[in-house]
């Protein structure tokens, strides 16, 4: 999603895991990574098509597919970190999941670095984003949280984003099944800070021993800092399984 400057995946197993020693207590929280672990943004060239017919500009499929290159490279809101931040947004781009005028002048900026030629373009690229179809939850993420509601386990999301995604979540039919948010623009701060960590768990009233961490990132363990276990999974493309499934195996009892 749109998250803040995350290093390279370190691997791309499901089995990346901190696991809990046996001396730890059962898991009573799960803390959920939105973007990359939840959900995906939508696939590039549909975003591309998306966008240009919300300005009233119907493209075909060859030139999308190359737009949609071309603004990967730029740097998408939910996708690949940019190869290059342009000096003049430097300071949007450093603070892009701290306030939601940042998020959206960053990425925006970088889109209109693109020639395209369509007016409004960059605004309704960013606007797709904010919007439910432009995500596509994994496969396993409403099973997932649904166990964890029924097995008694609480369930917060922690993500290094510039925008309320609340909205998302409730038009997906899923509102009910968490418990907290702790978003990095509410927060103050951005994975892999601990103190974003420990939020979450007070939200939750849980110990951070008690609680695992579930992201795609190398930030997102980072939550090892604030006491919690860690599960690091592939970030798969949109609406192929990301190995979601493995949280019941650590945080759901046989």
């Amino acid at each position: 999603m749109p998250d803040h400057a995350e290093p390279p995946h370190a691997s791309s197993g499901a089995d990346d895991v901190v696991r809990p020693s046996t001396s730890r207590r059962p898991v009573e929280a799960v803390l959920f990574d939105f973007h990359g672990t939840l959900a995906q943004v939508e696939e590039p060239r549909e975003w591309v098509l998306a966008a240009a017919a919300a300005c009233g500009v119907e493209l075909d499929r060859v030139r999308a597919t190359a737009l949609a290159d071309r603004l990967l490279t730029a740097g998408r809101a939910g996708g690949p970190l940019p190869t290059r931040v342009p000096p003049r947004l430097a300071e949007l781009w450093a603070d892009r999941d701290l306030y939601p005028h940042a998020h959206r002048g960053a990425y925006t900026g970088l889109a209109e670095t693109v020639d395209v030629g369509i007016e409004g373009f960059a605004d309704a690229l960013y606007e797709r984003v904010l919007v439910p179809d432009g995500w596509v939850p994994y496969p396993d993420t409403e099973a997932v949280l649904r166990t964890l509601r029924g097995a008694g386990v609480k369930v917060a999301v922690v993500s290094n984003i510039g925008f309320d995604i609340r909205p998302l979540v409730d038009a997906w039919g899923l509102a009910e099944l968490i418990d907290a948010y702790a978003l990095s623009y509410e927060v103050g701060r951005c994975k892999p800070d601990p103190g974003i960590f420990l939020r979450a768990c007070g939200m939750l009233g849980v110990d951070p021993e008690r609680a695992l961490m579930v992201g795609d990132t190398p930030a997102d363990a980072g939550a090892v800092g604030a006491g919690c276990a860690v599960l690091v999974l592939p970030c798969a493309d949109a609406g192929r399984p990301n190995g979601l499934g493995a949280v019941l195996d650590l945080a759901v009892p046989s």
